[in-house]
């Protein structure tokens, strides 16, 4: 039986660069017995306890503050809740062991603040525009996770953080539901629009 998905929410932190756009990427702490190094994500995690502090409380306030927790935890940054635009929601396939429900937001960074990672949960962080990120997975460089890699996509769009954030919170809400296909080269995952994925 599959396993019901984990409330979960994610921040795409967006910050005004010479590029035009940077985005923060976090990379987990690699484990000892690990084949290869952790993909790259945006900061979040799953809803706590904590998050859900009344009963009223309606399914995107309890996301915004697990995403402003975990936002604080793993990069030490901190952002008002109410600044977070609503973009996407994952879920994560049934074949996975370990499912998420995950809301993404958008949030800029406007006033400069420092990351930092506690090397422990989180190894190593990075400002990159939208368009490098890809060019790096691209080159083998970096491995993103595909709900970050169909993000960028989406951010490497948009020439300024003003525009980003316009366009991302008024475009369609999507719910991705990502659906894992067979073939001669290995397991794909398809999502809407066309776009799809190879399983590495």
């Amino acid at each position: 039986m599959s396993q019901e998905p984990l409330p979960s929410a994610t921040v795409i932190v967006l910050r005004a660069a010479e590029a035009g756009i940077e985005v923060l990427l976090l990379q987990r702490a690699a484990r000892p017995d690990a084949k290869k190094d952790p993909p790259w994500v945006f900061p979040g995690g799953k809803v706590d306890d904590a998050d859900r502090s009344g009963a009223n409380d309606s399914e995107t306030t309890v996301a915004r503050r697990a995403a402003v927790r975990e936002l604080h935890e793993e990069a030490g940054l901190a952002i008002d809740p109410e600044s977070l635009l609503p973009f996407s929601r994952w879920v994560t396939p049934e074949i996975s062991p370990k499912r998420f429900d995950t809301w993404f937001f958008v949030a800029e960074l406007e006033v400069a603040q420092p990351v930092q990672v506690d090397g422990v949960e989180i190894g190593r962080h990075r400002w990159m525009s939208a368009t490098e990120a890809l060019a790096a997975k691209q080159r083998g460089e970096i491995d993103l996770a595909p709900p970050t890699f169909v993000t960028l996509v989406t951010v490497a769009a948009y020439a300024n953080c003003r525009e980003a954030r316009s366009g991302l919170a008024s475009g369609p809400f999507i719910t991705f539901r990502p659906q894992v296909c067979r073939t001669e080269r290995g397991p794909c995952m398809l999502y809407p629009g066309g776009m799809h994925i190879m399983s590495q």
